[in-house]
């Protein structure tokens, strides 16, 4: 009796050293709880330059330029494709036409193209970052550096640009927010690269026609009796002059032929 019950004593010791029964004392930790992954964030809206200055200004003769010269591409890739954003300076159609005739005529393709990639900084600023600009001016355009930089003045609130060539100021905020600001200008943006000294000169008028009488034409007043002018005799006196002298020689001879036969 006793050794059966050593044996069932050592068989239940046995048993819970075994890994299988320390597995099932040993209570298995808890799953960690999953930490849910932040939402993405929205991504901004798409602005539509066109859609935005067809609305606004009248604006039709610079987004005609853009759309010609192929810029509308670059200045919308610049608003949606990266962080910077975009700065445009808009003319509206006014300033267009207060140019002379052939400000823009003379212009070769890629000077144009140029031209406008000049009203537009490749960064968004607000109206009151101008006020910082004043103090790092000049600004790189789209179109470069040097000549085709811009200076900016804030006076009293009032954003100047200075292109070397032509002067304006921001007359109004069209669109101002993140990442594309549009401002409207007074003027059309002149830079000096291209007309400072690379612009074709623009054609010399046709000098108008010598209408002063010849030397040996007879003026009006000659020919109505009038005098000449002092210092110079009238047409044809000479001949009158040699008429006058044969007729008093011929009347002196006579006058003697006369005498003689009396």
């Amino acid at each position: 009796m006793k050794f059966s019950m050593i044996i069932v004593l050592s068989s239940t010791l046995l048993f819970s050293c075994t890994p299988l029964a320390y597995a099932q004392k040993v209570a298995s930790p808890p799953a960690p709880t999953p930490t849910p992954s932040p939402a993405p964030a929205p991504s901004p809206p798409y602005v539509n330059l066109t859609d935005l200055l067809s609305v606004a200004g009248p604006f039709h003769n610079f987004l005609n330029y853009l759309e010609s010269t192929k810029v509308i591409d670059t200045f919308q890739n610049q608003a949606n494709n990266t962080d910077e954003g975009i700065t445009i300076f808009v003319p509206k159609d006014d300033a267009f036409k207060n140019l002379k005739k052939a400000s823009l005529s003379n212009l070769t393709q890629d000077q144009l193209k140029q031209l406008i990639l000049f009203h537009a900084l490749p960064h968004y600023y607000s109206l009151s970052d101008f006020k910082n600009l004043s103090h790092v001016s000049p600004v790189s355009t789209f179109a470069g550096a040097g000549g085709y930089a811009l200076n900016f003045t804030d006076t009293s609130g009032t954003v100047h640009l200075d292109s070397g060539w032509s002067k304006t100021k921001v007359s109004s905020s069209v669109h101002s927010t993140d990442p594309v600001a549009i401002y409207q200008v007074d003027k059309v943006l002149l830079p000096e690269a291209i007309f400072g000294t690379d612009i074709p000169p623009t054609p010399a008028p046709a000098p108008a026609p010598d209408t002063s009488p010849t030397a040996d034409s007879p003026t009006s007043d000659d020919s109505a009796g009038a005098g000449s002018a002092p210092g110079k005799s009238p047409p044809n006196s000479s001949y009158r002059i040699n008429g006058v002298g044969i007729w008093s020689q011929l009347v002196l001879a006579i006058a003697g032929v006369l005498v003689l036969f009396l």
